[in-house]
C-alpha cells in the first residue's frame, strides 16, 4: 500500500509539472525523490526528526529541481544527489528497497550507527561513482557480496560491527584507491586474501574480532602506505612474514589472541614510527630480537602468554617512551635489564611467570610513575626494603613466590593509592609496619608464607576498604585485632601463633565468606557472634584449644559450604541444627571431647569415621564407630533360696507366671508389629534402595511417602514430561519438594546416572535449587529439593495479577539471576553442566523473587574437548533448532533457550514465532512496543533503553549457528552492568 501511494505521488507530480522530462535534471531529481520515499516507507521505525523533512510537500513549479536536494542528510550535484548521511538516524530497516539504481551519480553513503539488518545487496555495485561507503555497527548478516569490489573509486570502506560473515571477497585488491578498510567485528571466516598487496594506498587495516584463518600473506608487506594494522583476535596461524619489516609508516601493529608460531622478525626493528607492538597470546617462541631496541618511538610492548626464551636483551633499555611493557607467562630467564624510566613515562611492568633470576633493576626503585608492576612467580632475589622506594600512583604490586629476604619497609604506606599489596612466598622477616594501616584505599593484603613475626597492627586490622586479608603461614603473635575491617570477605591467618580469643564483635564482617584462624593457640569458648556471618562458605577453626560446646548459632549460617572444628577440646553434643545446614558439604570434628549421638540429617550424610574419630564420648551409625544405645541394659538378679524356702515363693511366682503369660503375649504382638515393620524395611532395601542424600536415605524415603500420602494427587503441585512434582512436609517447617521420576526402571543400577546425581547434589549457588539427593527402589524413583513456595515462573506469568507484581526491576532481576545460574554451571563447575530443558516452569521463585533454575533431570555432564550425545530432550519452544538433527549436546543449547527465556520475561509470555524470525537474516524487526508485556505499565526511557539491550543480547543467543551465539559468561558480565 505504501509504495503504490508513493507511486501515484509520482505521476500527480508528473501531471502538476509537465514541463519536468525524463531528460531533464528536474525529472532525476523527482525520481531520485521518489526512490528515496520509498525506501523511507520500508523502515520499521522513523523516529529521527529530519526524517520528516523527506517528503513531497514543498514541490512547486518555480523550484521543482530543488527534490530532493533540501532534504535533511542528502546533498546534490547539479540537481543530482551525489551525498547521503543518515549516520544514527535510528533507522530500523534493510537495503532491499535502497535505490542503487536510481542514484547513479552518490559518492558518499554512511548509514552508520543504525539498525540496518538483512543482507548487503549485490546491486550495490551499480553505484560506480561511489568513494565513501560507511555500514558501521548495524546487524547487517550473511556474506560480503564480489559486487562491492566493483566499487573502483571507493577509498573508505568500512562494514564494521555487524553480523557479516563468509569469506573475504578475493577480488578486494581491484580497489587500488582505497585508503581506510574496516572488516572488524564480525563474523568472517577463511583466509586473508593474497590481493590485500596490491592496495598500495591503504593506509588502516582492520580484520580484528572475526574467525580468519590461515597465514598473514606476505604480500602484506607490500602495503608501504600502511599505518595500522589489526588482525588480532582471529585464528591465524603460522609465521609472522618478515615482510612486514617493510612497513616504515606502521604506528601500530596488533597480532595478539591468534595462534602465531615462530620468532618474532628482527626485521620489524626497521618500524621507527611504532607505537604499539601488541603479539600476546599466540605460540611464538624464540627470543626478543634485539633490534626491538631500534623502536625509539614505542609506547606498549606486549609479548605475554606465548613461549618465548632466552634472556631479556638489554636493548629494552633504549625504549625511553615506553609506557606499558608484558612478558609475562613466557620462559625468560636471567636477570631483568636496566628499564627506562627516568622520562617518567613507564606505568606499568608485568614480567610474571617466568625463570628470572637477580635483584629488580635499580632504575625500578625511584620509578615513580609506576602503576602497576607484576614480578610474582620468578626467582628474583635480594632485600626487600633496598629494592623498591615510594610510588605515588601505584595501584597494584605482585612481588609472590620469589626468593626476596629483608622486612617489609615502611615507604610501602606511603604509596597512598595502593589497592592491592602482595609479597606472599617469599623469605621476609620482621614485622608488618604499622603504616600500611595509612593505605586507605587497600583492599587486598596477603603476606602469607614468609617468617613475619610480631602483632598484626591494629590499624591494619581496621582497614574500611579491606576485602581480602592473608597472613597465614607466618609466626604472628598476639591477639587478633579486635576490630577488623567491616569490608572483609577472605580472612586467613592459619599457621601462625596467634592466641587469646575471638573478638566479640567478629559478627560485624557481614560480607565475609572464607575464614581460615587453624593452626594457631586460640582458646576460650567460640563467640556465639559467629552466627551473624550470615554470608559464610568456609569456617576453619581446627587445631586450637577452644573449648565449650559447638554454639548452635551455627545454623544460622545457611551458605556454610566447609566446617572444620577439629582438634580443639570442644565438648557437649552436637547441636541438632548444625546436622540441617543446607548447603553444608564438609564437615570436621574429629579430635575433641563431644559427646552423644551423631545427628542424621544433610550435613551428615557422608560423614566418615575420620570426620568424627577422637571423641569418646560419641555414637552414631557410621562404620566402625560404635551404635547408640537407646536405653541402658536391664541387669537380672535372680536367687533362689533353699528348698525350705521354697514355699514361700511359689505363689508369688505363680502370680509372677500369670503376668509374665499377659506380658509376653503383649510382647509377642508388639514384637510381630515390629516384624512387619522390618519386613517393610526388608522389601525397601530388596527393591535396591538407593539414595544419594544429605538425610538418612531410609528415613527420608519413608518420610515422604507418609507425607504425601503415597504421591497423593493431592499434594502434586506440578507435573513435567519427566514426571510429577509434590509438596512434602517432613516435619515442621521442614518442606522439600519430590520430584516422582516416571519411566526409570533399574535406575539405581546405572552407575552413570548416580554419579551425575551425587554431583549435583553438591552444586551450591544462590539461583539454583538445591537438590539435596535421589532415592529409588522397585516402586519409586524420586528426586528430592529445596522448596521454594512462589512456585514456577510460568505460573506466574500465566496468572493476570501475579505478573502484574512482576514489574520490570523484578522481571530484570530474573534474567541476571537465571544468567548467573547458567553462567555457574558451564563455566564454575567441573566438568561443565549442561541443564538442557531452560524454561519459564524450571525457573522457580522465592519471597524476594530471587529465581532458582530447577529440574536437572535431563542435564548432562560435559566432557572436556567432547561434547555429549544423547536423545531428544527439554521443553517443546525453546529447544535449540540443530538439537532436533544432530543430537549434540553442548552449552549453546542453554545459550539457545535462555535467548527464548529472556524474551518470554520480557513480552511476558512465549515469543512464539518471533524466535524464528529473529534467526532468519530476513526477519523483520520488531519494535518495544510490540516486544513487552502489555499488562505492565510501558517503562521509562531508561528502563526502554536496558530492555533494548537485552533483547538485542536474546537475539544473539537464536543465532542459527551455535558457535555464533554469545557464552553465559559473557551474558552474565554483560547483564551485571545493569
Amino acid at each position: 500500500m505504501g509504495s503504490f501511494k508513493i507511486i501515484a505521488i509520482f505521476f500527480l507530480v508528473l501531471l502538476l509539472f509537465p514541463s519536468i522530462q525524463p531528460k531533464c535534471g528536474a525529472s532525476a531529481s523527482a525520481e531520485e525523490a521518489v526512490a528515496l520515499l520509498k525506501w523511507k516507507a520500508s523502515f520499521q521505525s522513523q523516529i529521527n526528526s529530519n526524517l520528516t523533512s523527506w517528503n513531497l510537500q514543498s514541490i512547486n513549479a518555480k523550484n521543482s529541481s530543488s527534490l530532493p536536494c533540501t532534504w535533511a542528510g542528502i546533498s546534490c550535484i547539479n540537481g543530482s544527489v551525489n551525498r547521503l548521511n543518515l549516520s544514527n538516524w535510528n533507522i530500523k530497516g534493510s537495503l532491499h528497497d535502497f535505490p542503487f539504481s536510481s542514484l547513479p551519480n552518490l559518492e558518499y553513503l554512511d548509514l552508520s550507527l543504525n539498525q540496518i539488518f538483512g543482507s548487503i545487496p549485490k546491486q550495490i555495485g551499480s553505484l560506480s561513482k561511489l568513494i565513501y561507503l560507511d555500514f558501521w555497527v548495524n546487524e547487517l548478516s550473511q556474506e560480503i557480496p564480489p559486487e562491492i569490489c566493483n566499487l573502483r573509486n571507493l577509498t573508505h570502506l568500512a562494514l564494521a560491527s555487524n553480523q557479516l560473515s563468509g569469506p573475504i571477497p578475493s577480488g578486494i585488491g581491484e580497489l587500488h584507491y582505497l585508503v581506510e578498510l574496516y572488516l572488524d567485528n564480525n563474523y568472517l571466516t577463511g583466509s586473508i586474501p593474497a590481493s590485500f598487496g596490491d592496495l598500495n594506498r591503504l593506509a588502516e587495516l582492520r580484520l580484528f574480532q572475526n574467525h580468519l584463518s590461515g597465514p598473514i600473506p606476505s604480500a602484506i608487506g607490500n602495503l608501504f602506505s600502511l599505518r595500522f594494522l589489526y588482525l588480532n583476535h582471529n585464528n591465524l596461524i603460522g609465521a609472522i612474514p618478515k615482510s612486514l619489516g617493510n612497513l616504515t609508516n606502521l604506528i601500530e601493529l596488533l597480532l595478539f589472541d591468534n595462534q602465531l608460531s615462530g620468532s618474532v622478525p628482527k626485521e620489524l626493528g626497521n618500524l621507527k614510527f611504532l607505537t604499539s607492538v601488541a603479539m600476546n597470546q599466540n605460540q611464538l617462541n624464540g627470543s626478543i630480537p634485539a633490534s626491538i631496541g631500534n623502536l625509539s618511538n614505542l609506547r606498549m610492548l606486549f609479548l605475554r602468554d606465548n613461549q618465548f626464551s632466552g634472556t631479556i636483551p638489554q636493548e629494552l633499555g633504549n625504549l625511553n617512551k615506553l609506557v606499558a611493557l608484558e612478558l609475562d607467562h613466557n620462559k625468560f630467564f636471567g636477570p631483568l635489564p636496566e628499564l627506562p624510566c627516568q622520562s617518567g613515562m613507564l606505568q606499568n611492568i608485568t614480567v610474571s611467570e617466568n625463570m628470572l633470576t637477580g635483584p629488580i633493576p635499580r632504575s625500578l626503585k625511584n620509578c615513580s610513575s609506576l602503576i602497576r608492576a607484576r614480578f610474582e612467580g620468578n626467582r628474583f632475589r635480594g632485600n626487600l626494603s633496598e629494592m623498591f622506594g615510594i610510588y605515588p600512583f601505584l595501584d597494584f604490586i605482585d612481588l609472590s613466590n620469589n626468593e626476596f629476604y629483608g622486612e617489609l619497609s615502611s615507604n610501602w604506606g606511603k604509596c597512598k593509592p595502593l589497592k592491592t599489596l602482595l609479597v606472599a612466598e617469599n623469605n621476609i622477616t620482621g614485622g608488618i609496619p604499622p603504616e600500611i594501616g595509612n593505605l586507605t584505599q587497600l583492599h587486598t593484603l596477603n603476606l602469607s608464607l614468609n617468617s613475619l613475626s610480631g602483632k598484626i597492627p591494629r590499624a591494619v586490622g581496621e582497614l574500611a576498604s579491606m576485602l581480602k586479608l592473608d597472613l597465614h603461614d607466618n609466626q604472628l603473635t598476639g591477639n587478633i585485632p579486635q576490630v577488623m575491617g567491616v569490608s572483609l570477605e577472605f580472612l586467613d591467618l592459619s599457621t601462625n601463633s596467634l592466641s587469646g580469643t575471638l573478638p566479640e564483635n567478629l559478627g560485624g564482617m557481614k560480607h565475609l565468606f572464607h575464614m581460615n584462624l587453624s593452626n594457631n593457640i586460640l582458646s576460650q569458648r567460640i563467640p556465639l557472634q559467629i552466627g551473624e556471618l550470615t554470608q559464610l562458605s568456609e569456617l576453619d577453626l581446627s587445631q586450637n584449644f577452644f573449648t565449650g560446646e559447638i554454639p548452635s548459632e551455627f545454623q544460622s549460617l545457611q551458605s556454610l559450604g566447609t566446617l572444620d572444628l577439629s582438634q580443639n577440646n570442644l565438648s557437649g553434643l552436637i547441636p541438632k541444627a548444625l546436622a540441617e545446614l543446607p548447603g553444608l558439604l564438609h564437615i570436621n570434628l574429629s579430635f575433641n571431647n563431644l559427646e552423644g549421638p551423631i545427628p542424621s540429617g544433610r550435613a551428615f550424610g557422608y560423614l566418615t569415621l575420620e570426620e568424627v574419630k577422637g571423641n569418646k564420648g560419641l555414637c552414631g551409625n557410621i562404620t566402625g564407630f560404635r551404635a547408640c544405645e537407646s536405653s541402658p541394659p536391664i541387669k537380672k538378679h535372680v536367687k533362689y533360696k533353699r528348698k525350705e524356702l521354697a514355699l514361700k515363693i511359689v505363689l508369688p511366682l505363680l502370680g509372677s507366671f500369670i503376668l509374665l503369660g499377659a506380658f509376653f503375649g503383649a510382647f509377642r504382638l508388639h514384637d510381630q508389629r515390629k516384624t512387619n515393620s522390618r519386613a517393610e524395611d526388608m522389601e525397601v532395601k530388596k527393591g535396591d534402595l538407593f539414595a544419594i542424600c544429605a538425610y538418612d536415605g531410609n528415613a527420608l524415603y519413608n518420610k515422604i511417602v507418609r507425607s504425601t500420602e503415597e504421591f497423593s494427587e493431592i499434594f502434586c503441585i506440578g507435573k513435567g514430561s519427566y514426571g510429577s512434582v509434590y509438596k512434602a512436609q517432613l516435619s515442621i517447617g521442614d518442606v522439600v519438594a519430590v520430584k516422582r521420576l516416571q519411566n526409570m526402571p533399574n535406575v539405581a543400577k546405572d552407575k552413570s546416572f548416580l554419579n551425575e546425581i551425587r554431583a549435583l547434589t553438591e552444586i551450591k549457588h544462590r539461583n539454583i535449587v538445591k537438590l539435596f539427593g535421589f532415592c529409588s527402589n522397585a516402586r519409586h524413583s524420586i528426586l528430592v529439593y529445596e522448596y521454594l513456595e512462589r512456585g514456577s515462573l510460568a505460573k506466574i506469568l500465566s496468572m493476570e495479577e501475579e505478573a502484574k507484581e512482576l514489574d520490570w526491576q523484578k522481571r530484570l532481576k530474573i534474567i541476571k539471576g537465571v544468567a548467573h545460574a547458567l553462567s555457574y554451571m558451564h563455566h564454575d563447575c567441573s566438568p561443565a553442566v549442561v541443564h538442557r530443558d531452560i524454561s519459564s516452569n524450571n525457573i522457580l521463585l522465592d519471597p524476594d523473587y530471587e529465581p532458582h533454575v530447577s529440574d536437572f533431570g535431563t542435564s548432562k555432564f560435559l566432557k572436556k574437548d567432547s561434547s555429549n550425545w544423547s536423545s531428544l530432550a527439554g521443553t517443546y519452544g525453546y529447544i535449540a533448532p540443530e538439537f532436533a538433527y544432530t543430537m549434540k549436546v553442548n552449552e549453546k543449547c542453554d545459550v539457545y533457550s535462555f535467548g527464548v527465556l529472556t524474551m518470554e520475561i520480557i513480552k511476558g509470555k512465549h515469543p512464539g514465532d518471533l524466535t524464528a524470525n529473529l534467526m532468519s537474516s530476513n526477519h523483520e524487526d520488531v519494535e518495544l512496543k510490540d516486544l513487552v508485556d502489555r499488562r505492565l505499565r510501558y517503562p521509562n526511557q531508561e528502563t526502554q533503553k536496558i530492555l533494548i539491550s537485552i533483547f538485542k543480547l536474546a537475539r544473539e543467543c537464536l543465532h542459527a549457528d551455535p558457535q555464533c551465539r554469545p557464552t553465559m559468561l559473557f551474558i552474565s558480565r554483560f547483564l551485571a552492568s545493569y
